[in-house]
């Protein structure tokens, strides 16, 4: 029986297995069941070399730049043949192609960034705000007051035993130079802060390069606040509560450098002549004075 004559009788099986078994039709038509199975085999062997060829062209006409899901949508598009997914990325595979893919970027944030850097300190002061002497704890932060479209942003450094405002800087713009200059003026005034414990919350300024690198300097150590915790930092929020409420909120302010006066008089005050009951009713100033006698 020649080829022909053969595969018309595969064919033949093929259509009637669905109703009776492969092997008894084989039989029945005197070809052997493997020759059957090889003759499938064969055929969809077939049937995949044009569909590879068709996919390599689409890949080729596409600059290579089509996925397996792509060209899936364009054997469709193109030539009507509706082909699944999978089968599509398993010849892409079969061939050796795929996509340029995108290499996808690793995005790390600013605070990952300094987290990583170790630029976000251990809760030293736990909120223990008080101190047996000057110098052994302070805390820190920045406020702003608003007047129209202009802000005035105030720095302010305090320290825990003494309650004085140790040092603070005013500017128009809240940035790395505010915090440093604040630390500066501390610093020039203050000269023995070994030991010193320095707390903030995770500020921009406080978890820059400049402040983790002045601070070890003069021996002091870096706190910080838990992340969004402003309890951690409540001696500093009630300063500033007490100067808005005392010498901001109850005035008509129109200019920035009236309320730079009025931020000067109080701290002055706040120092020289506000007492302060947890100072045995002395002022700031004159219980710091005590430590000196």
């Amino acid at each position: 029986m020649d080829a022909g004559g053969v595969r018309k009788k595969y064919r033949i099986v093929e259509r009637l297995s669905s109703t009776f078994t492969v092997t008894e039709i084989c039989n029945t038509l005197g070809v052997s069941r493997s020759g059957y199975y090889k003759y499938l085999a064969t055929r969809k062997q077939n049937k995949d070399k044009a569909l590879k060829e068709l996919i390599e062209s689409i890949f080729r006409q596409r600059k290579g730049i089509y996925g397996y899901r792509r060209i899936q949508a364009e054997l469709m598009r193109q030539y009507g043949y509706n082909v699944n997914h999978k089968k599509v990325l398993r010849l892409m595979q079969n061939l050796g192609i795929k996509a340029i893919i995108r290499r996808k970027r690793t995005y790390i944030s600013t605070f990952q960034s300094i987290v990583s850097d170790g630029r976000v300190a251990e809760n030293l002061l736990n909120r223990d705000f008080f101190a047996q002497k000057p110098n052994q704890k302070w805390v820190t932060d920045v406020t702003q007051y608003r007047i129209g479209d202009e802000r005035i942003y105030l720095s302010a450094i305090k320290d825990l035993c003494t309650l004085e405002i140790v040092a603070y800087h005013m500017s128009s713009r809240n940035d790395n130079a505010l915090v440093l200059e604040t630390f500066k003026k501390a610093f020039e005034t203050q000269k023995d802060v070994t030991g010193l414990i320095v707390h903030s919350d995770q500020g921009f300024q406080y978890t820059s390069h400049a402040y983790h690198d002045m601070l070890p300097t003069v021996g002091a150590k870096i706190s910080m606040s838990r992340r969004g915790n402003c309890l951690d930092n409540a001696s500093m929020e009630s300063f500033f509560s007490h100067l808005k409420t005392e010498a901001l909120f109850p005035y008509d302010i129109r200019d920035i450098q009236d309320a730079q006066r009025r931020i000067e008089d109080y701290i002055h005050f706040y120092n020289e002549q506000r007492l302060q009951l947890k100072l045995k009713k002395l002022t700031p100033s004159e219980f710091r004075r005590q430590f000196a006698a």
